[in-house]
C-alpha cells in the first residue's frame, strides 16, 4: 500500500492547485521524488529482512535514521497543502479552478495516509525484523 501511495503522491507532486496544471521544469517537483527513492530502499528492505527472516544490521538502522528525517519532510508536505487549502478565501477574488478543494483534499488525504504508514513500517520493523541489539554484532553479521 506504501507503494501505491508513494507513486501516486509523486505524479500529484507535480501539480499545481491554484492553476489546474502539472509542472515538469520546476526543479522544487523533483525534490519529493528523489527523497522517495529512500522510502523505496527501506521497504525492500524491509520485505527482504522478513522474507529471509534475517536480524537487523547497521546498515537498516541508517537507512531508518534517514527515514526519520524523510517522515519530516512527509510532515511539512502535509502542513503545507493545509496552508495551501486555507488559503482557498484569500484569493476570492480570482477565478479558481473547480478541482482545486477536491484535489486538495485528496492530495491531503494521501499525505495523511503515508504518514501512517510510515509510522506502521516503523512499527513493522519492530515487531517483525526485532531491535536494533548489536551487542553480538559478530554472530549476526549477514549483511544485505
Amino acid at each position: 500500500m506504501s507503494v501505491s501511495v508513494l507513486l501516486v503522491l509523486i505524479v500529484f507532486n507535480f501539480y499545481g492547485l491554484y492553476t489546474n496544471k502539472f509542472y515538469f521544469f520546476k526543479f522544487d517537483n523533483y525534490i519529493f521524488p528523489l527523497l522517495t527513492i529512500v522510502h523505496f530502499i527501506f521497504l525492500y528492505v524491509m520485505w527482504f529482512k522478513i522474507s529471509e527472516q534475517e536480524l537487523t544490521d547497521p546498515q537498516m538502522r541508517n537507512l531508518e535514521y534517514a527515514m526519520y528525517v524523510i517522515f519530516l519532510v512527509y510532515l511539512f508536505k502535509v502542513v503545507d497543502t493545509i496552508y495551501v487549502l486555507l488559503s482557498y478565501n484569500d484569493y476570492g477574488n480570482h477565478i479558481m479552478p473547480g478541482t482545486f478543494m477536491i484535489m486538495g483534499f485528496l492530495i491531503l488525504a494521501l499525505q495523511l495516509l503515508l504518514l501512517v504508514l510510515t509510522l506502521l513500517v516503523f512499527k513493522y520493523r519492530k515487531d517483525k525484523v526485532g531491535d536494533y541489539n548489536f551487542d553480538n554484532i559478530n554472530e549476526n553479521i549477514d549483511s544485505w
